[in-house]
């Protein structure tokens, strides 16, 4: 019986290449088909391993896991976007109004 084993942080689980190869066609094509997008860093919480975070300069966003924040700044790198750590920058203004404009939307249907 281990009643004090370690379990491994959220921010530690690997991802596979094919999660990772899935995870950046998929930021390519966002990147590909919006204007002004930016890369965020999130950090690993309890629940959920880091995440690649981009928004568009509409706020439109998308996220990604990833396996750890130099995997997302190469990702980013990859893509030629700009990366900021959220942490550092707090999230843009525009995604809280995207954010905000879809909630109003989904009420009045």
């Amino acid at each position: 019986m281990s009643l004090f084993r370690r379990k491994k942080a959220p921010g530690t689980a690997p991802v596979s290449r094919a999660a990772q190869n899935e995870a950046l066609d998929h930021l390519r094509q966002f990147v590909a088909t919006r204007v002004g997008v930016e890369a965020y860093i999130e950090p690993p919480t309890n629940q959920i391993q880091t995440t690649l975070l981009l928004i568009a300069t509409t706020g439109e966003w998308t996220r990604r896991k990833v396996a750890d924040a130099r995997v997302a700044r190469q990702m980013a790198a990859d893509l030629g976007i700009p990366v900021y750590d959220v942490n550092f920058t707090g999230y843009p203004q525009r995604m809280r109004d995207w954010d905000e404009a879809r909630r109003r939307e989904a009420k009045r249907r």
